[in-house]
């Protein structure tokens, strides 16, 4: 296994950002379309966020009980702002810290994806599923 390889040799570069000026309706159908569960959200080319499909769910009653109505969902996503759901300032890491690093930092916190910023610029986002694929092909 490589020991020093950087992260940026596993991490999703074409990125599918939100908007800080997006909706939360925005934002589910890029969840839904995209099947994905973590989406940066920019002002410009900063980024001032994460948003994740568990936050969504977070404040939807609609999914936590199970019932299927929208108009709930389109109540509460009208009352809330992106920048009211998702986590302001996120921590990062940049393209040259190793997946070893990464690897530590998600196995200790309560989140599954980390934006990879250099510079201040977004450059992709790494994942659990990225550290797990990458590991199975270790094998």
């Amino acid at each position: 296994m490589k020991k020093r390889e950087p992260v940026s040799h596993i991490m999703t570069q074409q990125v599918i950002t939100l908007n800080h000026t997006n909706n939360l309706h925005d934002a589910e159908r890029m969840f839904k379309e995209n099947n994905i569960r973590h989406i940066p959200v920019v002002s410009g080319t900063r980024l001032i966020g994460m948003l994740s499909y568990t936050d969504l769910l977070r404040i939807s009653f609609v999914e936590s009980v199970g019932v299927s109505d929208d108009s709930t969902d389109t109540a509460i996503y009208d009352m809330l702002s992106i920048e009211q759901v998702m986590v302001s300032n996120p921590e990062t890491v940049s393209t040259e810290t190793t997946i070893k690093e990464v690897a530590e930092i998600l196995s200790k916190r309560e989140f599954h994806a980390l934006p990879v910023v250099d510079n201040g610029e977004l450059k992709g986002i790494v994942t659990t599923t990225d550290l797990i694929n990458f590991l199975l092909d270790q094998y």
